[in-house]
């Protein structure tokens, strides 16, 4: 867990982890829900009975949304408990732990069908993650329990700095369907959540060079290389590529967790 002791309940740690762009952003993303919802209501007191009332209806959309995914990682996924996976349970204990949540979340292993991923979420009170069979392979049969460790402190630091709630993603709803607009939050929440994990393992970083070369070649990936190109490769299509994405690049995000001294790149 880190060289040095920290406290999670220290209001100036829980700040350090948060990427600096991601409350503008945030802001920024609610207040093109807030006029979306406003003009909506306008037009539906002028008499336009279409729009206004589907627009109206996003809160309903996102509840049931989150409720059916939630749904299908528990009536097809595998749950890793104390009996089943008893190492990745105890990873989840230990990161939502160290984050001092009240609980554990919920864990889940989906069929990944090739790809590797992760992703966390939640429905009413409870919360979980999900980690692809795949990239749960990483921790398992090819023995890198550190990059495995990564990942869940990665989950689980989404779940700790509020980004899984309900009002969250009602509020970004809007601007996520606005190209560049919800996908640049979505960048600085992830280095939030890398912020946790490195917190949380910071040996664990290396196991992300599964996302440039796959669960069979990464552990002969060079990371600094990887890293040391986001100062190389760039240029307008690099950052269009980067502004399109819910997730920083993999140049710009290596070389945030390789240099510590300054936040990762959001634009």
């Amino acid at each position: 867990m880190g060289d040095t002791p920290w406290r999670w309940g220290d209001r100036r740690v829980r700040a350090s982890l948060r990427h600096p762009w991601e409350v503008p952003l945030l802001i920024a993303c609610g207040m093109v829900t807030l006029l979306a919802v406003v003009g909506a209501v306008s037009r539906a007191y002028g008499g336009d009975p279409n729009e206004p009332l589907l627009l109206l209806s996003v809160p309903a959309l996102v509840y049931f949304v989150r409720g059916q995914l939630f749904a299908r990682q528990r009536v097809n996924g595998v749950r890793v408990t104390e009996a089943q996976f008893p190492e990745a349970y105890r990873m989840v204990v230990e990161a939502a732990a160290a984050f001092h949540m009240r609980r554990p979340p919920e864990a889940y292993i989906v069929l990944g069908n090739g790809v590797l991923n992760a992703f966390a979420s939640g429905h009413g009170l409870r919360r979980y993650v999900a980690i692809n069979s795949d990239l749960f392979e990483v921790g398992g049969r090819l023995a890198d329990p550190d990059a495995l460790r990564f990942v869940i402190g990665h989950e689980v630091g989404h779940i700790a700095a509020g980004h899984t709630s309900f009002w969250r993603q009602f509020c970004v709803s809007v601007a996520q369907v606005i190209p560049g607009v919800g996908a640049t939050l979505g960048r600085a929440q992830e280095y939030t959540a890398d912020n946790h994990a490195y917190k949380f393992c910071p040996e664990g970083m290396h196991g992300l060079r599964v996302l440039a070369a796959g669960k069979y070649l990464y552990q002969a990936v060079d990371f600094d290389d990887i890293a040391a190109r986001a100062t190389t490769d760039t240029g307008f299509f690099v950052l269009l590529v980067n502004l399109l994405s819910s997730h920083p690049v993999n140049t710009f995000r290596f070389a945030a967790l390789a240099d510590r001294s300054r936040p990762g790149r959001v634009f």
